[in-house]
């Protein structure tokens, strides 16, 4: 009897040490396909991973040329290196035309990227400095954000390398939205309200992953 019990664990052991590695291969796999290019119709190529928070990301700036989108100090090699900054509206269309399903996120996915990226860091400007690091270029996440400045109202450029503007979605009014920003005097992230929307910001396109 007690040979017959051990034959039997000993077989659920075997059968949960193998559903355990088909788990791991099946998520390395999906991890394969989602981490992969994706193209605009300008020809330019956008590395796609998929991230802590589920969704997939572009790991690097849009560089689509549309209206109301502009290289820093209208040089290209700054479109080369840092991409195009836009306008609120044309962020969004510019994400919209990559394809179905991709948008501009929102203010609370990045904010979810903060405390993912910042784990155990209850104080939350040691989360906002943990995750600066942790999503800037050549950090540990392979999210690459690159500090590209900005464009104002009246066509002036500021702030590049020491700065970089990412829209998100959310409006707080018509007149403004949130944006994330990337500072690097204090070596942190913010997600800040009051962008007014004529500003021009660099742009990371999401896609929620449809596994």
């Amino acid at each position: 009897m007690l040979t017959r019990i051990r034959d039997i664990l000993h077989r659920f052991k075997i059968l949960g040490i193998l559903s355990l590695l088909n788990s791991m291969a099946a998520s390395g796999l999906s991890q394969q396909l989602h981490d992969s290019l994706l193209a605009d119709r300008d020809g330019n190529n956008y590395p796609v991973k998929l991230l802590l928070d589920g969704n997939l990301w572009m790991t690097t700036n849009l560089k689509l040329r549309i209206d109301d989108s502009y290289c820093y100090e209208n040089s290209e090699e700054n479109c080369k290196r840092y991409g195009r900054l836009y306008t609120f509206r044309s962020a969004q269309k510019g994400c919209s035309l990559l394809g179905k399903g991709w948008r501009l996120p929102t203010s609370d996915e990045w904010k979810q990227l903060v405390w993912l990226y910042a784990p155990g860091t209850k104080d939350s400007s040691e989360a906002r400095k943990k995750v600066y690091h942790s999503l800037l270029l050549n950090g540990s996440s392979s999210f690459n954000a690159l500090l590209g400045g900005g464009r104002d109202q009246s066509g002036e450029y500021a702030r590049k390398d020491a700065h970089g503007f990412f829209w998100t979605s959310t409006e707080p009014d018509r007149n403004t939205a949130c944006f994330a920003n990337f500072a690097k005097g204090s070596q942190a992230l913010y997600i800040q309200n009051e962008g007014e929307k004529e500003r021009a910001f660099s742009v990371r396109c999401v896609k929620s992953d449809d596994r």
